[in-house]
């Protein structure tokens, strides 16, 4: 059996498959968007559920029949009168009916389950991946997963209703209408002003059970959002007692949560009462027309029952279609929902030939430089810099006045609103993203690592790196001996233990010095380091300084800190001031002009520390 199912198992090959680019914002375009590359698997799926209508409404027709082949015949001869007539019944329940549900099944749940929401989820991902950096300062990460999971299988959900459920519902109610017009036209009319009623009830109900899913749907995410960013910040929230205040916060998105499932269920309900109050009284108006017609001798005993039969059969499908339009259009909102976010472009994209980037030897130049993130003033103004290729250079200031802001620009986590960046005379706007960060090592104040092994997370970026090269960075970085001690809660030891989500089983300096390691291995040409050893005791700092001064010969180093001691001996350092670079020199020039920069050492008393190496 398992050989049967892996044979319609490799149709389904949702990674393989070319992704058509970015899908569009509209709810049924998104869909389309996915479905058109399992084309073969939903024509499959329309074909199958249109023979299966077709055989469910034979099967009343077949049970009219057999009522009509026993009145006429005795019990004795109705076998031998109608023997190849019911063999022909009995082939078609038992084989072709059989056939058929054999390949509705294996075509649901072998190719589209696995292969269409698959597709839908993970080109979902990478085009939320494809992101920039504001992005995702603007959204809750469980929010966006959350969303990204709902879209396949929400577009999941309503394709299989769509095609499958709805579309069997459509031919079997067409199938119906076809079978009692034969009988006598009489019957049609109460039939068919059923399904016009129920037609417009949908007309009336749909677009506002549409509108309240989608809703409904946003909501959800912000629950989910929420409840993500309260498990990552758990210490947080216990350091500071704010259990009750973050659970009242969470309790106000449940909250809005209720409130519009209630509206949605409103409309659900009344749909239900209107659809089950009309239906009751047409099938009561049909039974009652059949068995005056079969009075009258219009109809036989078999006709009488294959009317009924029927309608029967379409009141609880159409029943069926008005309670799924229920998940349908909750789905299609969660669709339509998600695609908002999804298929959103990116602010930060390459251009169309883009290029990639050769081997830099470091020379940088911001050229007229300004910026400002949206909503707020302007934070770099008419900014210009040369710095030479090798060259080792300091940049500091007060809190808020553009220094992180300079090295985001230059690894292009936003794009400029006027001026240029160049790396050895090229654009950094020319070339692919992936090609102008595969240039640079970054260390900053904030140290993220990824819930891996400590192997996993030195080697970011670097998968073919050996383990030799990864336990040469470990050490140069002064993390290989507290490597050696680690253990996680599933015994993985040494560079096998996992770290936690963003690295929370580690200290602030062991995930700095495992940042540090990551660098080291990715012996880039240049190397921005923002605040990078402030989470390193002195001891481990002044371990490692060593180390870093062989890492950064002959490379170009843009160092932030405000602990100037510990980039007092750089070659240069860049004073910013107001978005602005107000002086430039290094150390003992900068203190001779006794302006910004001297005033910024005094505080510190000439620096706290011994002039080390630039981190």
């Amino acid at each position: 059996m398992d050989r049967f199912f892996r044979f319609f198992e490799k149709f389904a090959q949702p990674f393989e498959r070319e992704d058509p680019g970015r899908p569009p914002v509209g709810g049924l375009a998104f869909i389309a968007h996915y479905a058109r590359q399992v084309r073969g698997g939903f024509t499959a799926m329309l074909l199958l559920g249109g023979a299966t209508a077709l055989i469910e409404a034979t099967l009343f027709v077949l049970v009219g029949a057999i009522v009509d082949m026993m009145n006429s015949s005795t019990p004795q001869t109705l076998w031998q009168d109608n023997s190849a007539t019911l063999l022909m019944f009995a082939l078609l329940v038992g084989v072709v009916r059989s056939l058929i549900a054999t390949g509705t099944a294996v075509v649901e749940e072998q190719i589209i389950v696995p292969d269409f929401f698959t597709l839908v989820r993970w080109q979902s991902h990478q085009a939320v991946a494809q992101q920039d950096v504001s992005f995702f300062d603007d959204q809750l990460a469980g929010r966006v997963a959350s969303k990204v999971w709902q879209a396949g299988q929400a577009a999941g959900d309503f394709m299989v209703s769509l095609f499958q459920i709805i579309w069997f519902i459509a031919i079997f109610a067409l199938t119906t209408l076809i079978v009692i017009a034969n009988l006598d036209w009489r019957m049609l009319v109460p039939v068919v002003i059923w399904l016009v009623a129920v037609g417009l009830m949908a007309r009336n109900f749909v677009p506002r059970i549409r509108d309240e899913g989608r809703r409904l749907a946003e909501a959800a995410t912000v629950v989910t959002g929420r409840m993500v960013d309260g498990y990552s910040n758990i210490r947080t929230v216990k350091l500071y007692g704010a259990e009750a205040s973050h659970d009242q916060f969470i309790q106000e998105a449940y909250a809005d949560v209720l409130a519009k499932l209630r509206r949605f269920t409103r409309i659900i309900a009344s749909m239900r009462i209107a659809f089950q109050t009309f239906s009751s009284c047409m099938l009561v108006v049909i039974g009652a027309l059949a068995l005056w017609l079969y009075s009258q001798t219009l109809l036989t005993a078999g006709e009488v029952a294959i009317v009924l039969a029927l309608c029967l059969r379409l009141n609880l499908l159409l029943g069926r279609l008005l309670g799924l339009l229920n998940g349908l259009f909750r789905n299609f909102g969660t669709v339509q929902n998600s695609a908002e976010l999804i298929a959103k472009f990116p602010q930060v994209k390459d251009r169309e030939n883009a290029g990639e980037m050769p081997a830099a030897s470091g020379r940088i130049q911001f050229e007229d430089i300004n910026f400002a993130y949206a909503g707020t003033n302007i934070v770099l103004k008419d900014l210009n810099l040369n710095i030479p290729a090798g060259q080792k250079v300091g940049i500091v200031g007060q809190s808020g006045v553009g220094k992180t802001t300079l090295m985001n620009l230059l690894l292009r986590f936003y794009d400029l609103d006027s001026g240029t960046i160049r790396i050895d005379g090229i654009d950094i706007a020319s070339v692919t993203q992936h090609a102008l960060r595969a240039q640079m090592g970054v260390v900053t104040q904030d140290t993220s690592l990824m819930h891996r092994s400590i192997r996993d997370n030195i080697a970011y970026g670097r998968s073919d790196a050996s383990d030799a090269q990864i336990e040469q960075a470990a050490r140069r970085a002064k993390a290989h001996d507290f490597i050696l001690d680690l253990k996680d809660i599933k015994g993985r030891v040494g560079y096998d233990t996992h770290v936690g989500e963003r690295g929370v089983k580690l200290s602030g300096g062991q995930r700095q010095r495992v940042a540090l390691a990551r660098v080291f291995l990715k012996d880039a040409p240049i190397l921005l380091l923002d605040e990078a050893t402030s989470a390193l005791d002195s001891e481990v700092e002044a371990a490692i300084q060593d180390s870093l001064s062989e890492l950064i010969e002959g490379k170009t180093v843009i160092a932030i800190a405000h602990r100037l001691s510990t980039i007092a001996h750089l070659d240069r350092l860049i004073v910013m001031e107001d978005g602005r670079i107000v002086e430039d020199g290094d150390h003992e020039s900068l203190l001779a002009l006794n302006g910004h920069y001297a005033r910024l050492w005094q505080r510190q008393s000439g620096g706290f520390l011994s002039t080390g190496s630039a981190n």
